[in-house]
């Protein structure tokens, strides 16, 4: 059997602390820094930063983790009989989504993988792209479905396009905005935004607006993913929202909101799902992505 020291560690990482992971694996606290401790004493390097905050893995850290995660899961797979019955796909497929928002594009490709290969168990993560970065290094998640631009700074992922989502800017019916003749990027400036990430490639182009006009951005801008939380709110403010072109063609759109059709100040946005470089993806991981590919286009 495997080490259980593996587990520890796996915990440690997961739960972002000693006592979180503690309570996961149901040891004392004391017991998990203990077995943390004579792990890293025997390995010559240490595997968690402990701060005030919490446990942070260190470099060596990652890498012992993400190993440690896949000889666990490799374990379970094996315990669980799935190669004996002649299925490599059964087990948890792990999918993150970043932002949350996305999910809305996994539900044809997973009902279609789940009626071919019905062994799988989904288990689909939602968070901001920072959280699931994480998630995706450390290997709680086994693929992650998020803009490109932001995978792209990550040189120890590997990204496949999967589609182009095409962002717009919508306002309730009467909005004062609506009332104006040529509205520039200028005028934008003066209400706030909705965005469901702060980062690429909506976040950046936001701040800009409110920049050029010398206006602090930090007061204006909410991050909402939840987009039954960003239309009330839209609807009943004055704030400016983002959503997809697809899903703004919509007639139960129209029918509470307007589109800012005067500027654009979004380009199209690669969307792709991003796993890790350095280990092959597991069949289903792999069914997954080509399902992502044969449903790809402009959202």
């Amino acid at each position: 059997m495997l080490d259980p020291r593996l587990n520890h560690v796996v915990a440690v990482a997961h739960g972002g602390s000693f006592t979180r992971a503690a309570e996961i694996v149901g040891l004392t606290q004391s017991g998990i820094t203990k077995s943390i401790a004579d792990l890293e004493r025997e390995l010559g390097f240490a595997i968690f930063f402990r701060t005030s905050r919490g446990a942070l893995m260190t470099e060596e850290g990652r890498d012992f983790v993400e190993r440690a995660e896949r000889l666990l899961d490799d374990a379970r797979s094996l315990l669980q009989g799935s190669r004996e019955r002649g299925d490599p796909y059964a087990g948890p497929l792990r999918v993150g989504v970043c932002p949350a928002s996305l999910e809305w594009l996994l539900a044809e490709p997973l009902a279609a993988l789940l009626a071919r290969h019905p062994g799988i168990r989904y288990e689909v993560i939602g968070s901001s792209f920072e959280r699931m970065i994480r998630l995706l290094r450390n290997g709680s998640v086994d693929v992650a479905l998020g803009f490109d631009a932001a995978f792209a700074e990550w040189s120890d992922v590997r990204r496949e396009p999967v589609a182009t989502m095409q962002g717009v800017l919508f306002v309730r019916k009467g909005h004062p905005l609506l009332g104006r003749t040529g509205i520039g990027i200028a005028d934008l400036a003066d209400y706030d935004f909705i965005t469901p990430t702060d980062s690429r490639p909506y976040g950046v182009v936001i701040r800009e607006i409110y920049e050029s006009r010398g206006v602090d951005w930090r007061k204006h801008l909410h991050v909402i993913d939840n987009f039954s939380i960003v239309r009330q709110i839209v609807a009943t403010s004055d704030a400016i929202g983002v959503t997809t072109a697809g899903l703004a063609a919509t007639s139960l759109f129209a029918n509470g909101f307007s589109i800012i059709t005067d500027v654009s100040p979004f380009a199209p946005s690669p969307l792709a799902c991003a796993v890790r470089s350095r280990w092959d993806p597991k069949p289903a991981v792999r069914a997954f992505l080509a399902e992502m590919r044969s449903r790809a286009r402009t959202v």
